[in-house]
Order: structure tokens, then sequence, then C-alpha cells
């Protein structure tokens, strides 16, 4: 932590003397985090901020969402495709839909913009030369820091007992490697290699993301269209997508059990198809797993209290240490106040509260994964692997090419404070010949 901070603040000396800096000079993932109420920009490595600059969010009526994003795409010179061809030096993109942090020549210390956030050329420079594609990028209403969060729930990294375990008894990755991979890992024709290094060759790797949700619906019934197959009502390939095989599975199931034979899929029907599989009670969430803008693998997951919402939360793991098993993570909490046709859509009766210290502890705390999955994750685990946590799902803005982006609400404007007038008792008026009364 020390090196880190000495780092950080050379660093920050470095860009205030020259505005130019080398990544170098930095020692893990970096964190973006946009405040607009301030109109600040931080890049922080871990909990230590190593540069800062004032930018420009979008105005009233092209407000700049806020959230967990990604940088998706560079570009040092990009042109708007909305906005009459405007330049957009620097570019990096956070989504399709046109929301980016770029250069100016017009960074006012007010909402301007058409959405994008704004920031000073030589900034946006420096900055557009220290990040990468898949960078996180949070941006929120207020101020929040990331802080170090210690949790047993926490991904740690798989250890290899280099001195016991032969590469030909070490489950591999694919030898064909995608064409931008830098290594592969291959097996040793010699049946006792002579060094650790031959054993297992360390492999860069793009961090993975991870998103733990809510189920939604089209999730809920693919699992229900696998159940039905296995318990011989044939509800066709599993998509999660409601057809007439789906629903002819559904009555099926139900005439056999005795159940109305309706063809609804209901809490009641989704838990008698568990319990008829032996499958137990019904997964209320889902962890899915990306990495380089594509899915890896879900599995379910269970989220205890599920009245209770979960919250906006972000974490990112660094010093991760595959000869220790160790990694450092760190976390932010972001406002997400659910509108309430939504919260009743999922069923939460309380919000969770952004400014609690220990608002990820008590969100971990209610997330129970299976330990499989837990193990598949500890393989996957680098310097940069992220972990959101989000009630809303996958949203619109997440699809292909993308990381998870969770979006945020702001929630109804808080209302202010009536003032009340109290009524004065009017005091008779003495009688002044020589003064006329107005009304």
């Amino acid at each position: 932590m020390i090196a880190r901070l000495a780092a950080g603040l050379g660093f920050l000396a470095l860009i205030l003397s020259s505005g130019t800096a080398l990544s170098s000079t930095l020692e893990g993932p970096l964190q973006i985090i946009v405040s607009k109420d301030l109109q600040s920009l931080k890049v922080y490595d871990g909990d230590v901020v190593v540069a800062k600059s004032k930018v420009s969010t979008g105005k009233a009526g092209h407000s700049t969402p806020t959230g967990i994003f990604s940088i998706i795409e560079k570009k040092r010179m990009h042109h708007s495709n909305l906005y009459d061809d405007a330049p957009m030096p620097f570019m990096q993109r956070l989504t399709w839909s046109g929301i980016a942090l770029h250069a100016s020549s017009h960074v006012p210390s007010y909402p301007a913009s058409h959405g994008c956030v704004r920031m000073p050329n030589d900034f946006a420079k420096m900055l557009y030369g220290l990040t990468r594609r898949g960078g996180h990028v949070l941006v929120s209403e207020g101020e929040v820091e990331p802080r170090r969060i210690s949790h047993p729930f926490l991904f740690r990294p798989a250890v290899v007992p280099p001195d016991t375990q032969l590469l030909s008894d070490v489950q591999l990755r694919p030898a064909i490697p995608d064409a931008t991979e830098d290594a592969v890992e291959v097996a040793m024709a010699d049946p006792k290699p002579a060094s650790a290094e031959q054993i297992v060759k360390a492999v860069p790797q793009d961090p993975i993301r991870v998103l733990i949700t809510r189920r939604d619906v089209r999730q809920t019934l693919k699992d229900v269209q696998v159940l039905l197959n296995d318990l011989g009502h044939e509800a066709g390939i599993p998509d999660g997508l409601a057809g007439a095989r789906t629903f002819a599975a559904i009555r099926s199931f139900q005439t056999a059990e005795g159940l109305k034979a309706d063809g609804m899929l209901t809490p009641e029907l989704i838990g008698a198809v568990y319990a008829k599989a032996g499958k137990g009670t019904p997964p209320n969430g889902q962890m899915l797993v990306r990495r380089k803008f594509k899915p890896l693998f879900d599995v379910p997951v269970t989220i205890r209290d599920p009245q209770t919402a979960l919250g906006a939360q972000f974490l990112i793991a660094r010093d991760v240490d595959a000869e220790t098993g160790t990694a450092e993570w760190y976390g932010v909490s972001l406002e997400d106040r659910l509108p309430a046709a939504m919260k009743k859509r999922l069923g939460i009766t309380a919000d969770a509260d952004a400014s609690a210290p220990d608002g990820i502890v008590q969100a971990l705390d209610r997330i129970d994964i299976p330990d499989d999955a837990r193990g598949r994750i500890a393989s996957l685990l680098t310097d940069g692997a992220s972990l959101s946590i989000s009630d809303t799902g996958l949203g619109p803005e997440t699809g292909e090419g993308t990381d998870f982006i969770t979006v945020t609400h702001k929630g109804p404007a808080k209302e202010k404070p009536v003032k009340t007038v109290q009524k004065m008792k009017k005091k008779p008026k003495k009688k002044n010949p020589s003064v006329v009364a107005i009304d």
C-alpha cells in the first residue's frame, strides 16, 4: 500500500507538472470514477487517486447515465454521427447508444454536453494512453471512493502445487488460441518436468467480468423447460421462449400431477416442477461470466432475503497471486433508487442504502453460489477481474460487444419541505381621517 501510494503521488505530480505520464508508473488495473455533482473525473489505482480532472457531463434533456460501464471502443479521432459530425478526439466509448469519454475545447464547470463526458484535451490524451478496452468507468451522481473490502465470499485464485502435479494431470484450456492471444498452454512430452516453469506456463489473460443479479423470466423458463424435458414432458429446445410446445409441456405436467391444466408459468408451477425433479427450491439469482466482451458461462445462485434490494455494487480484483491463493478487492456502492413499478415486478419492498459503510458486505452476506462455480471462477481469476452486483439483470445496454453494463436510477426528486405560514390576526385600524387605505 505504501509503495502504491508513493507511486500514485509521484504519478499525480508528473501529471500536474507536465500533463503527460507513463503507464509504467502504475501497479495494477485502473478504475475511472466520474462524479456528476462535482463535474470531476478521478483515476484510481486501488484506493489511491493517481489523476483527476474537471469534466462536463450531459445537460438537461441529455443527462449522462449513471452506473457501471466499460470502455468498449477507442478511437484517437471520432466524429459524431448524431450531432453534425462533431469531432470527438481521444474517444473512449462506454455504450453503443452513444455515451463516451472524449476531449473537447469547451469544458465548462457545469453540464453542457449531449450525454458524453467532456475532458480537457491534454488530460483526455493522457488518459487515452493509460486505458485499454474493457477498463471500467463508473458514473455516479455524487462522489464515491473505492475502498478495500475483505469478505469470505470474494473469489481467490486457484493454487496449483508445482511439486506434486504434473502438467499431464492438469486440466488445460483449449490449445487453439484466439487471434489476439499472446500464448497457449500446451502439454509437455516429458512425464517428469525438470522445473516448476515446465509444469504450468503462465498465460496472460484478459480479466473476467462477473455479474450477480436476480433471475429474469427467460432464465427461469429455460430451467423449467430443461426439467420438463427430463421429466418426460417434451418442451422442445430450452431457450427461455414461451412457445406452443412449452405451454403443452406445462399442461401435460399439470395434468399428470393433478393440477389445474392452464399452461401458466406461476411460482407454484415452478416450485412443483423443481420438487418433482428433486431439485429443491428454485434459485432466484443468476451469476453470469464474460471475458473479452463474450459470455463464458452462467449458473443459478441463491439470493437470501430477496425482498430487500441488493443495490448496485462494484468490486475489482488486484494483486492476484496464484502462488499464495490471495487477492485484494476494492469496492464501490452506487445509489440505485429503483422505480416503484420495477420494485413491484422484482418483489422488492426495501431499498438498499448506498451510503451505508457496510453496504457491499451486506449484499455479499446474502448471496450463495455453488462450489463448482466458485472453482471455475478461481481458475480464471487475474488482476482486473471484476464483480458487479445488481437487482436489474442485464439491462438493454448489455449486449454483443460489451461487458456487463449496469445503469442505475436516481429515483424521484426529494420533496422540499413546505413552509407553513401562520395567519396573523389583523389589528384593528386606527381611525385617521388624513390617511386613505389602499387594498
